[in-house]
């Protein structure tokens, strides 16, 4: 009778320990899938913020802004190209969709180089917003 006790107590003891290592590997899991989604949003800020800020110096008849953006480490730079569908591409490890960005001058931008790539260092992206006076686009300088 002894033996059986023993018995059934390590297998209670295995049991714990398998739910212990469950709730870990779970927590570890929902940690990472919550980081993940904090640098989705991060970055979804970054275009809204970009858009908002480009149509503000739009709308105004002239101006130069210096803006400092933040954006995931992932994300080693941002760039801005000649294409019909979208014209500012995130340079990445992972693959990340890019967007149309409307009301800017792409041609001027991109005139000194194409792709015209603004780095993202610790974090932090600055980029200047230029519209002179008489001019229908804004331009994006480093």
């Amino acid at each position: 009778m002894k033996k059986r006790g023993d018995l059934s107590l390590s297998f209670g003891m295995i049991f714990s320990i398998i739910l212990i290592i469950t709730f870990l590997v779970a927590g570890f899991y929902a940690i990472t899938k919550f980081i993940g989604f904090q640098q989705t949003i991060q970055t979804e800020q970054f275009l809204n913020d970009l858009q908002n800020d480009i149509n503000k110096m739009w709308k105004s008849p002239q101006g130069s802004q210096t803006i400092v953006y933040s954006l995931p480490t992932k994300i080693t730079s941002v760039c801005f190209e000649d294409d019909e569908f979208q014209n500012l591409n995130f340079i990445s490890k992972e693959i990340l969709a890019g967007k149309k960005i409307e009301n800017i001058d792409i041609a001027k931008t991109i005139q000194e180089e194409d792709p015209f790539c603004i780095p993202n260092i610790k974090g932090k992206l600055s980029l200047r917003l230029v519209k002179d006076y008489g001019e229908t686009l804004v331009t994006i300088e480093r």
